[in-house]
């Protein structure tokens, strides 16, 4: 079981203990691929963990963006949270449907804000109804409080500092998707991207990252999974993926490990495979 940290990862056990505390707040951030068939706010409805107030990862975004769930503007993730009675002072706890999976994103976003009082709910909802423990189908009383955000603009980096880092090889860029897609030898489910990978990418699938049970492994495996995919950790990471989901997983991680220094790709491959000036590397890292 991964060691509680209130700011990375938490285990069902702590969650259950904790869950009555008054300033604890829990996000159901659940959120699948439009080819996983399921509705997250529909499964939201019929069941969540008692109090969890449900976190919209398609809604919260920049919707003046053609790339999809882009990072909102400060404003509107101010508002959002502080209609779902999430602000300071406040311990957060997200979780999603699927183990850890759109949860990390939720993570990140939170920090990438100045709130760094969130952790993701190791295993997810799948481990929580896998222990029996109680759910609801009722949403939360919310009472309005303030939210004060301090955009941490180092966090997230946008195609031409990618693009600079590619060139440079001054960052480790790292990218969450799985191998076939990585090196080009399957087609990108977003229509009109190019196959393949920014060069000088390292290839580390987010799922290598998890346990069967949908847990993150120890900082140890973590750091040799990373070690073992060609990852200098003593350089800064870049962290991407498909569109900015599973980038968050490998953030997660590192932070997990103790490392600091890393950023997301916010558009990651949505935005680079469509732009055809910037290069695309294939094959292996």
């Amino acid at each position: 079981m991964a060691q509680d940290d209130p700011r990375t990862l938490v285990s069902t056990d702590w969650l259950a203990a904790h869950l009555k505390d008054p300033d604890l707040r829990v996000l159901d951030a659940s959120w699948y691929l439009p080819d996983a068939g399921r509705d997250p706010r529909s499964e939201y409805d019929a069941a969540h963990i008692p109090g969890a107030r449900f976190f919209d990862v398609a809604e919260i975004s920049d919707n003046r963006s053609d790339l999809p769930h882009m990072v909102p503007p400060v404003e509107k993730f101010m508002s959002r949270l502080r209609a779902m009675g999430v602000g300071d002072g406040h311990q957060v706890v997200v979780y999603d449907g699927m183990g850890i999976f759109s949860a990390a994103r939720v993570w990140w976003l939170f920090r990438l804000m100045g709130q760094f009082n969130i952790a993701v709910l190791d295993g997810g909802l799948p481990k929580w109804l896998a222990e029996d423990r109680p759910t609801e189908d009722m949403p939360p009383i919310v009472r309005d409080r303030h939210m004060t955000v301090r955009r941490q603009n180092h966090m997230v980096k946008d195609v031409t500092q990618v693009a600079s880092a590619s060139k440079l090889r001054n960052h480790e860029i790292i990218d969450a998707r799985s191998p076939s897609r990585f090196a080009g030898a399957e087609p990108e489910p977003r229509e009109g991207l190019r196959a393949g990978h920014i060069p000088g990418a390292r290839n580390v699938h987010y799922a290598t990252l998890l346990n069967e049970d949908g847990t993150m492994k120890p900082p140890q495996q973590l750091r040799t999974i990373f070690e073992d995919a060609g990852v200098d950790l003593a350089q800064p990471a870049i962290t991407t993926c498909g569109s900015g989901v599973t980038a968050a997983i490998l953030s997660l991680a590192l932070e997990r490990m103790g490392k600091t220094d890393h950023a997301l790709y916010d558009g990651s491959w949505a935005e680079w495979g469509m732009f055809p000036t910037v290069p695309v590397a294939t094959g292996d890292a």
